[in-house]
Parts: structure tokens; sequence; C-alpha cells
């Protein structure tokens, strides 16, 4: 696979609030910011939802996401297949 180098500029602080999460979970901003590529081609769009997030459209979102089975969300039957695409990463 060929790699290519991304230059972003953003806030200092919040460039340092999300090295903190994502060391937190294990991962570094290089590996972050390829999962985000990786899901919005995976997508076809933004991996997350851009607007207000009302109670009303979160919740809308995870049932079209997940489905919805007697009223109650279901949860993917594998959690570890998303990380599947990125262990070359980490």
């Amino acid at each position: 696979m060929a790699t290519a180098n991304i230059n972003v500029r953003t806030d200092a602080a919040i460039k340092a609030q999300a090295q903190q999460i994502f060391e937190s979970i294990g991962l570094d901003l290089s590996t972050a910011v390829n999962l985000f590529l990786r899901q919005t081609v995976k997508a076809n769009n933004l991996p997350f939802v851009v607007g207000v997030h009302t109670e009303e459209n979160i919740t809308a979102k995870r049932a079209s996401h997940y489905g919805v089975w007697k009223g109650k969300y279901s949860l993917p039957k594998d959690f570890d297949e998303p990380l599947d695409d990125f262990k070359e990463y980490m």
C-alpha cells in the first residue's frame, strides 16, 4: 500500500485534547485520522451526523444504524469487526 502525507492545521488545544482521548483508548493521532478516513470511504459520507444533536435525531440515527427490534436497539454481533480494517495500523 502506497502512503501519502497529510498536513492539517488545527487549534493546538484541540489537538492536545484529542491526542489524550486517543491515547486513552490505545490510538495515536495518525491511526485515529486513518480510522476517520477509512470510515468516510466505507460510508461514502461523513461517519457521523453533522448538525444539531437533539435526543430525537440521535435516537433516529441509532435506530437506522443498528436497527430496532421490539422497540429496543440491537447491537452489532461482533464489536471487533470494524477493527479488522485497522489491524495493520495498531
